[in-house]
Formats: structure tokens, sequence, C-alpha cells
């Protein structure tokens, strides 16, 4: 049986901690005597060639698009920085558009952490600097200026400190059992821009089911349902509008067929059995290669189209899973080889609840991948037209998310609050920080742009590859 310390135990051991690694250190930016170029190269090594030049088009859109998909440089940066010495699972990647709303398995609709391509063991505090500094990098591009752009700094740490004290109350099932759920969201922003936008995201997740996907994904060829190209956003690997080059390894593969079965039978054995054997009412028709987001562009990413009886359908998406940034420049104890169990590990551990279709796989070659259920109900934020009071309460909201995951995950709200103490000494120092690493962001940006300019990094934007399947 385990021996559980203590509410005081916990509490000396924050306390403890603060003492070897005081709050208002957590001002400083790092280790930015790096080359930005060279880390975003490192990050590339291994993705579709032609597709890299696609993942910088889009970082080129903004310093905000810039950071999104630098998360290696910011986690390189943070390693030369005292940290508190509390490690547990963290999201890794944990700026503002990495959290949105999505569908439980019980089909209730909630706000949490959406991202967990680079979740490892790893210092608490390195999430939220991460969150705080993409609040001031967000505001800065959308012109609220600099003032403003820390206030909501100030208010997203804020919340996140508040938040963990109350957690730091409540006994373990208390905690594990918390989610914010949109109903708890409107009644928190009972008037005004917030509640308006709560409503909107609401009706548009109704909307984003696999039915209404299956008109704008795919065609019925007379027996089977086949993915259709849109290239660059989706194209079938060996089809006449793929981006990759034939010396890929994936053109080396002789049974396409053969080689999803193995990937689909070696990801059912990681999942419970009644998913299986629901899962067992879907017939497979088709697969194709999908772009997404920012930093994963270029990363393997597969959605896999079923259908039921009814011809009803089920989209699962496949995705590959490295090393964590994390990882790379944090030497945690963790026990998984596996990096799409990780990836299934950290989010079942961070979000209130999670994919019932969430599981991993081994890819041709040796990748490593993870699966889940392709934008059931996902909604996401659109901060380009955020106002500056909405994005300080939107700040604050992803504080208040970031402070459940990190409970639930870690399981040491006691310690953390104590860390944290009862002023906002912490919120402070972690405005000051995003502040000064915002900075940072935007000389790293500007180097960025001039290597594109220069032509040392190959980048083109969604529309001009769309050209080039134009007849």
């Amino acid at each position: 049986m385990n021996t559980v310390q203590s509410v005081e135990k916990r509490k000396a051991e924050g306390r403890a901690a603060r003492e070897k690694v005081a709050r208002k250190v957590h001002t400083e930016v790092g280790d930015v005597d790096r080359d930005p170029i060279a880390l975003l190269e490192s990050n590339s090594a291994g993705r579709v060639q032609r597709l890299v030049a696609l993942r910088y088009g889009r970082m080129l859109a903004s310093p905000f698009a810039f950071f999104r998909g630098s998360a290696i440089i910011q986690a390189h940066d943070l390693a030369g920085t005292p940290d508190s010495g509390m490690p547990i699972q963290i999201c890794g990647d944990c700026h503002l558009v990495n959290f949105g709303g999505f569908a439980t398995p019980e089909r209730s609709l909630i706000f949490d952490v959406n991202d967990f391509d680079e979740t490892a063991i790893g210092p608490w505090e390195w999430d939220l600097k991460r969150l705080v500094a993409s609040v001031v990098v967000a505001g800065r591009h959308l012109g609220h200026g600099a003032a403003l752009a820390r206030e909501f700094a100030y208010a997203t740490a804020e919340s996140y400190r508040r938040r963990i004290a109350e957690y730091a109350e409540m006994g373990a099932l208390e905690v594990w059992y918390q989610k914010i759920t949109f109903e708890d969201l409107l009644n928190t922003y009972g008037e005004g821009e917030a509640r308006k936008r709560l409503k909107r995201g609401i009706e548009k997740a109704a909307t984003r089911t696999h039915e209404s996907m299956l008109s704008k994904l795919a065609e019925f060829n007379g027996t089977t349902w086949k993915i259709r190209d849109v290239p660059p956003g989706v194209f079938h690997i060996k089809g006449e509008q793929t981006l990759f080059d034939p010396e890929d390894d994936l053109f080396k593969i002789v049974n396409g067929h053969e080689a999803v079965k193995k990937v689909f039978d070696e990801y059912l054995s990681t999942l419970s059995s009644d998913r299986r054997e629901l899962l067992a009412e879907f017939e497979y028709q088709d697969i194709a290669f999908k772009v997404v987001g920012v930093g994963s562009v270029g990363t393997r990413c597969m959605i896999l189209l079923f259908v039921d009886h009814f011809d009803k359908p089920l989209f699962i998406q496949c995705k590959e899973a490295s090393q964590s940034v994390i990882a790379q420049f944090y030497k945690s104890r963790s026990h998984i080889k596996h990096q799409g169990q990780r990836v299934v590990d950290g989010q079942r551990r961070m979000q209130a609840a999670s994919d019932p279709f969430l599981g991993w796989s081994t890819g041709p070659f040796g990748r490593h991948m993870y699966l889940r259920q392709l934008r059931d109900m996902k909604v996401s934020p659109e901060i380009e037209v955020f106002s500056a009071e909405l994005l300080r309460q939107y700040g604050a909201l992803c504080g208040w998310v970031l402070a459940r995951a990190h409970a639930k995950a870690g399981g040491n709200a006691v310690q953390l609050a104590a860390y944290m103490g009862k002023n906002d000494q912490l919120s402070l120092a972690l405005t000051d920080y995003a502040v000064a690493y915002a900075d940072q962001v935007e000389k790293d940006f500007d180097v960025f742009q001039k290597a594109c300019r220069v032509g040392k990094l190959d980048a083109r934007t969604d529309a001009d590859l769309a050209a080039d399947f134009v007849v």
C-alpha cells in the first residue's frame, strides 16, 4: 500500500522548494545565446521535405504564428533557467491556441488543453511560462499595445495561482472529477462579448460531427467512399497530387491495405474491449495524408475513413509522435519509450475527459503514432478577432484550465500552492518574464524572416503550394 503524504508535509515541501528557488528568479528568460534557425532545422529533420517549406510559410504569417511553430526554441531557452524542482506531467506546448472545446464520451462540451504532441514530465512552470509569453506575443500582434499585453500576462498568471489554491483545498477524487464545461463558462461570463462567443462556439461544435465532414472530405465512387485530394491540405500519398518525394520510404510499401491493417490492429490492442467491439462495427474505406496546424506541419499525419452498416462515417486521425522537445532539454525518469504512448498517457493524465478512441501504434518503418477521432465537436478560439477585454478573459480562462490539468496530472496542488504563496509575487515575476521573452520572440522572428528572404530556409504559403496543382 502507498504511504500518502499529509497536507502539512506537502505544504512544507512547497515552501522548501521556494527557499531553494525564489519566485523572483522566474523573470529570467534563459539561455538565448543560440541560433534559432539551427534549432528549427533540427526540429524539421525527418519530416516530409516539401511540407517543411509549408511549415515555415505558415510561421511567417506573424510573430505569434512563429511562436506557435517554434516550441523547441523556448524549450531550449527554459532549460537555462532555474526550476522549482517539482516536475509533473506537462503539456509541453502550452500556448493560447492549444486550448479549445470538444465533446466528452458522454457528449457534453468541455473546455480543456487539447494538444499533447510535446507532453512529457517536466517543470510545471515551463507550461505556465509558455502560456503567459503567448498571451503577450498575441496581444502585441493584435495591436493591443505593450501595457495591455502586460495586463493579459498578469491576469493569466494570477488566474493560475488562484485556481491552484482552490484545487489545493480539494480531495484527490474532487480534483479528478473536475471538468470545465461550456455551461460553467456561460455561468462565469453572464453577459457581453465572451458569452456571445461561447454560444457561437456551442452552435459550431454541434455541426462538427463525422457525418458533417463526410460530404466535405470524401465522395462515393459507387462501391466505396474515397477521400478527396485537396492539396496541400489533403492528398493520397501515392496519388497524382502527392507532396511526397519518390524516394520517401512510404513509397516502398507494396501492399498499402496490409500496412494499414497492421497499424490498426496494434492500435486496437491499446484500447479497452468495449472500444474494440465498437470499432468492429465499422469497415475501412480509405486513407489519405492531412496537413495540420503550424508546428506539426511535415510530420506524418493520416486520416482513415470508416463507415458502419448505415454508411455513417468515422474519421480516425493517425499522427506521428516524435521525441518531445521537452525531453530533449529536460531529463526525466519516464519509463515510457513509445512516443505514441507518451502522448496518449500525457493526454489522459491532464485532460478532464479524453477521446474514447485515443490509442497508439507503430507505423511502417518503425515510426511511432497515436490515433484519435478527427475533429469530433471540436472548436478552437479565433484569437485574431479578440478585443482587448476578451483576450484578457481568455488568458485567465486558459490559466484556470492549466491549473486544473496540473492539479490532476501531478496530484500536488498543495505543494504548488505553497510554493506560489498567498500574494502575487510569482504572477508579477511571470509577467516580467512574458514581456522579456516576447521581446526575444520578436528578435527571433526577425532572424527567421531574414533566413527565409535570403533563401537559407525555403518557405511557401498554402496558396503557393496549391497553385502547383491547378490545371
